[in-house]
């Protein structure tokens, strides 16, 4: 089964070469396999001087707005119906979809910026968005803005780890975890500032 399961996802990673820094966008885009894989192996193919660092990242960040711009259009045109009927087709757990609601619900937009940084979240918190018809604009803005330390941290570790990168994930500890940790912690700021802001008028 591992042998088949490391098969599969070689063929991919062969075919996300062959298409360069297109392979690189479909494949975060569609993402069969998780961004921290094709963005450390698109790291691995800068360190080989088969494409550009710089470029990598932007392929790596359009790919991830692609990927969140789909999201977001089952939310908003889709719903919940959708979700429950072809959900599981999409590797969307019902339980990680309630979650990502009520983080929407309780902090609003500023959660489709630091969930990017929470694993699970990172997916799903574009469905609510969506549901909740959020400025598409406001919405690919801080995509972008949490795509783009993403993008460069993994691709950056690839390059480094060069034919390793495939620890990448063991690598990458170091690094995500204090990310998430400041990701929280400005979500419980922004929280609290809200709450603060509310009070002050009500008194």
């Amino acid at each position: 089964m591992m042998d088949t399961l490391h098969d599969w996802l070689a063929q991919i990673l062969v075919w996300i070469e062959s298409l360069g820094y297109w392979g690189i966008i479909i494949g975060l885009g569609i993402e069969v396999i998780p961004s921290e894989i094709v963005l450390g192996y698109a790291g691995y193919l800068v360190s080989k001087g088969d494409i550009s660092f710089l470029v990598a990242v932007i392929c790596g960040v359009i790919g991830a707005i692609l990927q969140q711009w789909i999201l977001y259009a089952i939310g908003r045109y889709g719903g919940r119906p959708f979700l429950d009927k072809f959900g599981k087709y999409l590797h969307l757990k019902s339980k990680h979809i309630d979650l990502a609601e009520k983080w929407f619900d309780k902090y609003g937009t500023i959660i489709v910026f630091t969930g990017r940084f929470v694993p699970v979240m990172r997916q799903v918190v574009s469905i609510p968005a969506g549901m909740a018809r959020m400025n598409l604009w406001r919405f690919t803005w801080l995509t972008v803005v949490a795509s783009i330390p993403w993008s460069i941290l993994f691709v950056w570790l690839g390059r480094s780890l060069g034919d390793k990168w495939e620890t990448i994930n063991e690598k990458a500890a170091p690094y995500v975890q204090p990310i998430i940790l400041v990701a929280i912690a400005l979500l419980v700021a922004f929280f609290l500032i809200q709450y603060l802001r509310k009070r002050g008028k009500s008194i």
